[in-house]
């Protein structure tokens, strides 16, 4: 299924006084970026976590945070600093009676130094850690990968809408390009009678026939309107398609722009210049479509 590389997901679970929370968020980028931002504790599961998110996202900026909270006094050391805590007091003491100071609330003074009173979560089983873990980075990630498959099939209908549009314009091409090479004749042939009214010269058919023939070789366009056509084909299947697409669709629209502009380029008619244009502001919103896609 189509996916969206935007998407959002959180998860929550909670066991034994512990819960984790997992949030997930993506845009768009041209390869796999993933920043995972956990607890200290934790630092030797994210090579893990970032395998098993891995597995289900391939391509997009992915952010993952992971919050951890206990309840349980069983989980927290509250490690006390003694060396600080005496060094304070004795240069507290030394102001008080170097400058004559009062005060009773030299503990609450204290406590309010850095590091004199450090919270840290006792050690623990890095495996039972993971499978405590493991059902909040699975909702989230559940949720992140169904809100991506439903960007995914919005995407999926608008960009479908517009092949079929582009198609449509293509086919105007088509039916118009045989009609080019004729009306040039008629305008050559015309040109010349205006030309040549007032002497007795006649037109070399011969020679006006191969004007044509060369004008006409100049400006034709099938090829491009085959591999067209072929393009647009590609694009439907290829959105039909499982897997990371998006650089594939990337790489097709790029040819399918080229077509476009060599059509425009060797038509030398205004209506398919006119045409042409139009299917290149097609082919483009398709493409700022299709960055979107993982």
């Amino acid at each position: 299924m189509i996916k969206s590389m935007t998407g959002y997901g959180k998860g929550e679970n909670e066991s034994d006084g512990r819960r984790f929370t997992v949030e997930i968020k993506s845009v768009n980028h041209r390869y796999n970026d993933m920043s995972i931002k956990l607890p200290r504790f934790m630092a030797s599961l994210e090579d893990r976590i970032r395998k098993h998110l891995c597995e289900k996202i391939l391509r997009g900026k992915t952010d993952v945070y992971i919050n951890f909270e206990t309840f349980s006094q069983d989980d927290v050391s509250v490690k006390l600093n003694e060396p600080l805590a005496a060094a304070i007091c004795e240069k507290l003491d030394y102001l008080k009676e170097k400058f004559s100071l009062s005060s009773e609330n030299t503990l609450d003074i204290v406590c309010r130094f850095p590091d004199v009173l450090t919270n840290e979560n006792v050690d623990e089983d890095e495996e039972l850690i993971w499978q405590t873990l493991l059902p909040s980075l699975d909702g989230a990630l559940s949720n992140f990968i169904a809100m991506r498959e439903k960007e995914g099939a919005n995407l999926k209908k608008d960009i479908t809408a517009k092949a079929d549009y582009i198609k449509e314009i293509t086919d105007r091409i088509k039916q118009r390009a045989p009609q080019v090479p004729l009306e040039y004749r008629e305008k050559l042939k015309n040109r010349l009678d205006e030309l040549l009214k007032d002497s007795q010269a006649a037109i070399d058919e011969t020679r006006l026939s191969s004007e044509v023939l060369i004008f006409a070789d100049r400006c034709c366009i099938d090829e491009e309107l085959t591999r067209l056509y072929s393009h647009i084909s590609q694009l439907k299947d290829i959105l039909n398609s499982d897997g990371t697409i998006g650089r594939k669709l990337d790489f097709l629209v790029q040819e399918m722009n080229r077509e476009a502009n060599t059509m425009a380029s060797k038509s030398n008619d205004l209506e398919i210049t006119r045409a042409s244009i139009e299917l290149k502001s097609e082919i483009e919103k398709v493409r700022e479509q299709i960055q979107n896609i993982e």
